[in-house]
């Protein structure tokens, strides 16, 4: 899952929010800082009564990212989805089954965060919002506190996460193909053609008819606006 995806029910809730990205955050910021449910488990225990707290929010955010992402890498719709994108791209560039395996994930992921937006405008809207919400530092302050190595990078790149808004790119195919190349760039695989933007397009269409089997509403729908009758 993605950033989107991960953040969709809780746009009411902004440290909660920020704590479902922290750990794909630092898996860009600080690749070196790893979050596991062991870190988390006495720091939630702690701060059990303090429920709107921001630090405890923060670390209940991240334990949702865990949960969330230990569900959907096991569901059917997401083998499904992946393993047809990883098709696709397969038919597009070659034969490099890690590669393609690796896009058809990552693919699947971000191409969810672009049909969540397109189904609800104003939702990215609402996530970018929560998210300059939040204290950089104190983010930062409070990971440190949970992680088992520090870092020093989270707090300047969440100022720059939230000041590039790039997650509004991914309604453009060639635009999210730009992010797409990012993230090869990243783990050091060769960035895609600008012809593979028809695949991103293409796969657009199929998350877009699985979505309800990829987030079922049940578990994923975001809060009501304000004001709105329960």
């Amino acid at each position: 899952m993605n950033f989107l995806a991960h953040g969709i029910r809780f746009v009411d809730r902004p440290w909660f929010l920020v704590g479902t990205a922290v750990p794909d955050l630092l898996s860009v910021a600080d690749r070196r800082v790893r979050l596991r449910e062991r870190h988390l488990a006495p720091h939630l225990e702690r701060d059990s009564t303090t429920e709107d707290e921001p630090d405890a929010e923060l670390a209940r955010g991240v334990r949702q990212h865990l949960v969330d992402d230990d569900w959907f890498h096991r569901t059917v719709g997401f083998h499904e989805v992946t393993g047809r994108l990883t098709s696709m791209f397969r038919e597009s560039v070659g034969t490099d089954g890690f590669r393609c395996g690796f896009l058809g994930h990552i693919g699947c992921e971000m191409l969810i965060d672009a049909v969540l937006t397109e189904r609800d405008p104003h939702l990215l809207d609402a996530y970018y919002d929560a998210v300059g919400a939040v204290d950089p530092a104190r983010v930062e302050q409070r990971v440190n506190e949970l992680a088992p190595r520090r870092t020093e990078r989270l707090a300047a790149f969440l100022v720059r996460f939230r000041e590039a808004r790039f997650l509004y790119d991914y309604q453009d195919s060639a635009r999210l193909l730009t992010r797409l190349n990012q993230v090869l760039q990243r783990v050091k695989l060769t960035p895609l053609p600008p012809e593979t933007g028809r695949v991103v397009e293409a796969g657009r269409d199929v998350v877009r008819d699985a979505l309800e089997r990829l987030l079922p509403p049940e578990r994923f729908a975001p809060p009501p606006p304000p004001g709105t009758a329960p």
